[in-house]
């Protein structure tokens, strides 16, 4: 988690985690990550948005849906195909990142398992290789060992661990978080399998069965010490991390399966606390007026998997709009952010934009314009009236992803940024995961390398940047993702006991609902040190857990 994509999943946790995809996924170490508590990053000479007064209304949606350019399908190929040819065939891990490929993801799983249905529908893999490689996954998930053992245990009460040893699946090392919202994450995956393989077939009905045991077997509230909240997750050696799920971020997903469990779930108040915190998050920054979340991962996702578009829960019913419109108004607000360009950060513009949960240079303070400027290596990024961390790194992720929210602007936004630097940025699997310009310094690197004349750029794919680009690309072509998991009767019911209402949550008929049942069918390595500073960064969880002084720094 960008747990909330986990990030800082470093700094950025300083004030989320005092109390970020989306918040603000070893640890992701990074998603911030990944994991959630909402970091607070440090206050840099940075972009300090204060709440102005008068709300400014969001721009009007535009007439007509934007077609795709060419640019676009090579795109969804190119990164369908990181998690199709990275993740181990014998097991089904897929790595937290590649080519580093230090340990597995959890969360990067939860995307693997949404792409191989997009790969059958596009016609790169045969159904079924899908079935194969995702029974693969599923079997392992259910059988790898659990307990509260500190080693050789790939999760614990249901839950797993955010990162995973790429061969064996047990936890990587003793600083890997038990996580919240990467399971989460990876559950999501795990239901949209389970809705996708809806066929008569053996196997499929295996898939089905075996997502529906992965699901009831979470114990979400083995992580409620703050009832009726959710923490961020649990250490064997020092118990359940006292940072909960709360304000707004990439957690959403997290209350939504924790309430729908026919098994072990928490009651529908959490959603009513978890909101609670909203008020303090609600305003206007550049122009827009949103619930507001820094990195730009918190508000994709949850978006992934549910069409937020005309469903409500009170809080949205108030303010006369739904989250939908809210990761919009925060896409408009990234982009104001970058033209307007506070910090002078070179080439920021109207198309080269996106401030997220991402690699970074290296955690560093150099002069920048006449000043001593903090950088950082794996972080949280954003801009927002509240929290703010802006060191020049762009990641395309933050864009991309949010097309469906936004084309017009994110259309553009990507052809430019594959124009001006797809050289040396945009390789075998897509976008390489981000780059800085203003960053030309001659130091040591904690990865990527500097390109003359053109600043930072990272040496890595990430698995939970690629994974919303390719489910965001498909939901806006044809709302593929979201439409499967319509279908899904636990994605439903756990949206009803939040609260939401209208739309198609309750146009959609029973019939629907029933062709999802999860009943049966009828017949018919790395350095360890360098492994734990990197998942010490994007898990937000792990950040969480430790007091501000005794937190890792990064290796110089």
């Amino acid at each position: 988690m960008r747990s909330c994509k986990r990030l800082q999943r470093n700094d950025v946790l300083k004030k989320i985690t005092q109390a970020s995809r989306s918040s603000w996924f070893t640890g992701v170490a990074l998603t911030l990550l990944i994991a959630g508590c909402q970091k607070a990053p440090e206050q840099v000479a940075a972009p300090v948005a204060k709440p102005a007064a008068p709300a400014v209304a969001a721009k009007p949606e535009p007439p007509a849906k934007p077609e795709l350019p060419p640019l676009f399908r090579d795109i969804e190929r190119r990164t369908f195909q990181f998690f199709w040819d990275t993740t181990n065939e014998v097991n089904g891990l897929t790595p937290d990142r590649y080519p580093s490929r230090p340990f597995a993801s959890i969360a990067s799983m939860g995307y693997a398992l949404t792409a191989y249905p997009i790969g059958i529908e596009n016609g790169w893999v045969s159904r079924t290789q899908a079935v194969d490689r995702t029974l693969t996954t599923l079997k392992f998930l259910r059988d790898v060992p659990q307990g509260p053992q500190k080693e050789g245990k790939g999760g614990h009460k249901g839950f797993y661990y955010h990162f995973l040893d790429m061969q064996n699946g047990h936890r990587f090392d003793s600083w890997v978080e038990l996580s919240s919202v990467d399971t989460s994450l990876l559950l999501m995956g795990v239901l949209f399998a389970q809705s996708y393989y809806d066929q008569d077939d053996a196997r499929e009905k295996e898939i089905r069965d075996i997502a529906d045991t992965l699901y009831r077997r979470v114990d979400w509230t083995f992580l409620q010490n703050n009832k009726p909240l959710i923490s961020m997750g649990w250490f064997p050696e020092s118990g359940t991390i006292p940072h909960d799920w709360k304000g707004y971020n990439e957690a959403m997903m997290v209350y939504v399966l924790a309430m729908a469990s026919p098994t072990h779930p928490v009651g529908p108040e959490a959603w009513e606390v978890w909101t609670r915190s909203y008020s303090e998050l609600w305003g206007v920054f550049q122009g827009q007026e949103y619930l507001t979340f820094a990195p730009h991962f918190g508000h994709q996702y949850s978006h992934v998997w549910i069409d937020f578009r005309g469903i409500q829960d009170a809080y949205m019913r108030e303010r006369g709009m739904d989250y939908f419109e809210n990761s919009r108004r925060a896409t408009y607000a990234q982009r104001a952010y970058a033209i307007e360009n506070p910090m002078k950060w070179k080439d920021y513009g109207e198309n080269v934009w996106g401030l997220t949960a991402s690699d970074g240079p290296q955690q560093t303070t150099q002069e920048y314009r006449g000043e001593q400027r903090p950088f950082r290596h794996y972080s949280a990024r954003g801009a927002g009236f509240r929290e703010n961390f802006d060191d020049g790194t762009i990641a395309p992720t933050a864009a991309v992803a949010s097309l469906p929210f936004a084309p017009e602007i994110v259309i553009p936004a990507t052809e430019e940024m594959h124009r001006r630097y797809g050289d040396y940025l945009y390789s075998s699997y897509g976008f390489l995961d981000s780059f800085n310009p203003s960053f030309d310094y001659d130091i040591p690197l904690k990865t990527g390398r500097i390109v003359p004349g053109k600043g930072w750029v990272s040496s890595d794919y990430i698995g939970i940047d690629q994974g919303p680009i390719l489910a965001m690309i498909a939901n806006y072509r044809s709302d593929f993702v979201w439409s499967v998991m319509k279908k899904n009767p636990y994605i439903r019911e756990g949206l009803r006991k939040a609260g939401f209402q209208g739309g198609w949550l309750e146009a959609e008929t029973d019939k629907a609902v029933a062709a999802a049942t999860t009943e049966p069918a009828a017949p018919a390595d790395p350095d360890a040190a360098a492994a734990r500073a990197l998942g010490t960064a994007e898990s937000r969880a792990n950040q969480a857990a430790q007091p501000e002084a005794a937190r890792p720094q990064q290796p110089e």
